[in-house]
C-alpha cells in the first residue's frame, strides 16, 4: 500500500521541536549545491593535483577539513622548529587554495539567493531547535537577515563575541523585551561560517554586510584559520571528526539527544555515512516524524521509514510530506 504524501501546513503544528536540514535543503536553494562529492567535484574540474590526492589516498578519507588541518599542523609545527620542509608546506597551501576554489565555484553569491530567505526563516522560526547538516552559507545568510528585522522572534546559534557558549540551554530563555520567541541553530558537521585557530580555539568568523564568503576565504589565505567543517567520509569517519571538536561533540553528545517529541527531516536522504546523527537522535524521546519527500517517490518512503523504525523504534508515528508544499522550506504560503 503506497505511503500517503501530505502538505506540509497540514501537519506543522504538530511539528514544533526540531528540524533537521540535509543537502536537499541546499540544493532547493540552488542546484550549484548538487556536486555531490566536494573532492570528486575538485578532481572532476583538475583543482586537486597529483600531490593532494595522494594525501586523501593515505590517510583513506574524502574529508577537505581533515587533510587541511593534518598538513596545516605539520606546517606549523616546522616553522615552530625552524624546520626547513618546502614540501608540507607547498602540500598546505595546495590542499588550501583547491579547497577554496572549490568552495568559491559550488557557492552562490548573497544576492542570487536572497529572494527566498524570507520564506525559509518562515518555515524555521517555529521550531525549537535547526540542526543543519550542510556547512555552506545559506542558512546563515538566512538567519542574520531575519534577526535584522526585529519581529519578536531570534535565531541563536549560542556564539558570544565568536566562541560557542557551552551552557547553550540558557539562550533558550528570551533576552530582553523584544524577544518574544527564539530557535536554535547547530550545525552538528560544522560550517564554512566556523574556524580553528593554530592553538586548536574554535570560533565563528564574520564580516561586515553580506561579503563573509570572501571573508572566510582570507581568513583562510591567512593560514590563521582553517575551516572546522565534516564534509564527507563515512559515518565512522565522521564521528572521529566530531570527536576531535570541542563544539560539534558537544552538539553532538548534549544537543541530538535533547530533540525533543518531533523530528521533522528536510532534504535528508538518510545515507549509511550519516547514520551516526539517526544513532544519536535515538537517545532523544522522538515519538513522531515527518519527512519531505520529492515527487512521490514511494521507494525513498519505505525505506526511510523502515529506518527510522529501526533505529528510532516501532512506537514512532512517521509521516512524509510534500517538500514543494505550501509553506515548506523555502515555498510560499
Amino acid at each position: 500500500m503506497p505511503y500517503e504524501i501530505i502538505n506540509w501546513l497540514d501537519i506543522s503544528e504538530q511539528f514544533q521541536d526540531t528540524v533537521l536540514l540535509g543537502n536537499g535543503a541546499s540544493i532547493a536553494i540552488d542546484n550549484v549545491f548538487d556536486y555531490g562529492s566536494l573532492r570528486q567535484h575538485a578532481i572532476d574540474n583538475g583543482l586537486l593535483i597529483q600531490e593532494v590526492q595522494q594525501l586523501f589516498d593515505y590517510f583513506d578519507t574524502n574529508d577537505f577539513e581533515l587533510i587541511l588541518r593534518l598538513v596545516w599542523q605539520s606546517n606549523r609545527v616546522n616553522l615552530a622548529l625552524n624546520i626547513v620542509d618546502d614540501e608540507t608546506r607547498h602540500a598546505y597551501e595546495h590542499v588550501r587554495n583547491c579547497l577554496i576554489q572549490a568552495v568559491r565555484s559550488i557557492h552562490p553569491e548573497y544576492n542570487e539567493v536572497e529572494d527566498q530567505f524570507d520564506n525559509i526563516s518562515g518555515f524555521l522560526s517555529p521550531f525549537r531547535t535547526v540542526l543543519s547538516l550542510n556547512y555552506d552559507l545559506s542558512l546563515y545568510w538566512v538567519i542574520m537577515k531575519s534577526n535584522r528585522e526585529a519581529n519578536g522572534h531570534t535565531f541563536k546559534d549560542c556564539f558570544i563575541d565568536g566562541e560557542f557558549d557551552e551552557d547553550w540551554q540558557r539562550f533558550r530563555e528570551p533576552f530582553g523585551r523584544i524577544e518574544q520567541r527564539n530557535t536554535l541553530i547547530f550545525y552538528p558537521h560544522g560550517s564554512l561560517v566556523l574556524a580553528r585557530d593554530v592553538l586548536e580555539n574554535e570560533v565563528k568568523l564574520e564580516a561586515r554586510g553580506h561579503d563573509l564568503l570572501r571573508s572566510i576565504q582570507r581568513e583562510w589565505e591567512s593560514s590563521n584559520f582553517i575551516p572546522l567543517f565534516v564534509s564527507e567520509g563515512t559515518s565512522r569517519q565522521k564521528i572521529k571528526s566530531i570527536q576531535n571538536s570541542h563544539y560539534l561533540n558537544t552538539v553532538y553528545r548534549e544537543v541530538l539527544p535533547n530533540s525533543g517529541e518531533s523530528l521533522t527531516i528536510y532534504g535528508w536522504g538518510l545515507g549509511e555515512h550519516d547514520i551516526h546523527i539517526l544513532n544519536r537522535l535515538s537517545r532523544s524521546n522522538i515519538n513522531r516524524v515527518a519527512v519531505s519527500v520529492f515527487g512521490n517517490n514511494q521507494a525513498y518512503c519505505n525505506r526511510v521509514h523502515q529506518m527510522i523504525m529501526d533505529y528510532l523504534g516501532n512506537h514512532v508515528d512517521v509521516v512524509f510530506f510534500n517538500c514543494l508544499s505550501p509553506g515548506a522550506w523555502n515555498q510560499n504560503i
